[in-house]
């Protein structure tokens, strides 16, 4: 209690100065301490500055203490070069070829240090004909490293050997009065990189903070921008914003903003339409859970779960025109994914799994013999059986399915013989089915 209130006391007291153009904030206004700085972070600063250099912790970790969140990570900025960086710390190697980094590890963590980078010159400047940058990775000083930032909340420059912040932008109170801002004219950074459009969507939703007026209002006729950027840094947006822990909040900012379309072929119809959306919302709300709790977030299940739909669909209109229902699936699953990578390409790498998840779905019906054994056995049958969970919990499929397999698992070898259905039970309850649909309602059917 006294310590709070010398704390509240000492900050009515306490007032920035400026230094050059940027507003110094002292420690007794703003209240983030050296110790709430990761070890690796502070290691990485004191040694620059003991070789003579400047460096900071910057963007997102100061934005976050300053929101009383905790930093997912800690980047460091710097005047020395990557080399100079590299000298001074053993353990550290630069990569990348057009923008130049230094990762510098200390045990598990790695600290990625970048030097300061200016704005180039108007004349010099390489775009494309909407006016996206193409090139841009000249060394400068601090000052006109925070310009070329993308928001105010990103341009904090924290020293934690002095406990001060450094502020050109008005990125403290900006934080500090829950406002996301661009740095600069928003159309001409939006033109500059349009994922940042993108990015505001995100970062409100997940910091649970309000865009701008005027940060929000060119979005709507810029939005078309987007289809410029390569595929590989739109999915790397995406997968932010779904690996987030606030996937919900954004998917819903992105359609306030209408950005959702294009991106994923569900979410251009998961606010328009019912089919599917209680499905991916559970997925989507189970990532976020389990992002909260600490623990790892397949991003194959996640896109399994987002095209999910798209593949049924394809299956039920396949099946419907007389093909077998294993070739079908097959068959649906290449169309799905063929569709979706004219859009935004999910790694291939992401292929295999997503087809396994899909393709285990069916197996889940057969519980007689020894094929529920030799479900057990596949390596993919835990993300299998979550899929299913959801499945369930949509009220997409019986219910009593999830139980029987959740009890299968682990149960004794005499409670399994007890449970597992006579042959042929599964073929005669088909028998009993009413009529197959018609192929125009057959859309709306699962496996």
């Amino acid at each position: 209690m006294i310590k709070k209130f010398l704390k509240r006391v000492f900050r009515r007291s306490a007032k920035a100065k400026k230094i050059g153009n940027a507003q110094v904030i002292p420690f007794a206004l703003h209240g983030v301490s050296r110790e709430q700085i990761s070890y690796g972070a502070k290691r990485v600063t004191d040694g620059l500055q003991a070789a003579g250099f400047q460096a900071y912790v910057v963007g997102g970790a100061v934005r976050d203490l300053l929101l009383d969140k905790t930093p997912k990570d800690f980047d460091v900025a710097t005047d020395a070069t990557p080399e100079e960086v590299k000298r001074v710390f053993r353990r550290s190697r630069i990569i990348g070829r057009r923008f130049r980094l230094v990762h510098v590890m200390f045990g598990e963590e790695l600290v990625e240090v970048a030097t300061f980078r200016c704005m180039t010159d108007t004349e010099d400047v390489q775009t494309d004909e909407h006016g996206r940058l193409l090139r841009d990775n000249e060394f400068g000083d601090q000052e006109q490293d925070a310009a070329r930032r993308d928001f105010t909340a990103n341009a904090l420059f924290y020293n934690p050997a002095t406990q001060e912040i450094f502020d050109y932008h008005r990125g403290y109170a900006d934080t500090r009065d829950g406002v996301l801002r661009i740095i600069g004219d928003p159309l001409v950074r939006y033109r500059e990189d349009p994922v940042r459009m993108l990015r505001a969507v995100r970062l409100s939703a997940k910091l649970g903070i309000d865009l701008d007026p005027a940060t929000a209002a060119p979005i709507a006729q810029m939005k078309s921008l987007l289809d410029n950027v390569p595929q590989a840094r739109l999915l790397d947006e995406v997968l932010k914003m779904l690996l987030s822990g606030h996937s919900v909040e954004c998917l819903q900012q992105l359609h306030k903003m209408n950005l959702h379309h294009g991106l994923l072929p569900l979410l251009d119809v998961l606010m328009e339409r019912s089919t599917g959306k209680k499905f991916v919302m559970l997925a989507l709300k189970n990532t976020d859970e389990r992002l909260s709790q600490g623990k790892s977030v397949s991003p194959a299940f996640l896109f399994a779960a987002l095209l999910w739909h798209e593949v049924l669909a394809a299956w039920n209109r396949l099946v419907a025109q007389g093909e077998r229902p294993v070739g079908a699936m097959h068959t649906a699953m290449d169309e799905v994914l063929a569709r979706q990578k004219k859009s935004l390409a999910i790694p291939h790498r992401h292929d295999a799994i997503m087809k396994e998840i899909w393709l285990l779905q069916q197996r889940f019906e057969q519980r007689a013999g020894q094929r529920p054994y030799r479900l057990l056995e596949q390596p993919r049958f835990r993300a299998a059986f979550d899929f299913l969970l959801l499945r369930c919990a949509s009220n997409e499929v019986d219910n009593e399915l999830g139980l029987w397999w959740d009890e299968f698992q682990d149960a004794s070898e005499a409670r399994r013989q007890e449970m597992l259905q006579p042959e042929g039970a599964a073929t005669a309850k088909k028998r009993r089915r009413k009529p197959r649909k018609k192929p125009e309602a057959a859309a709306e059917t699962t496996l």
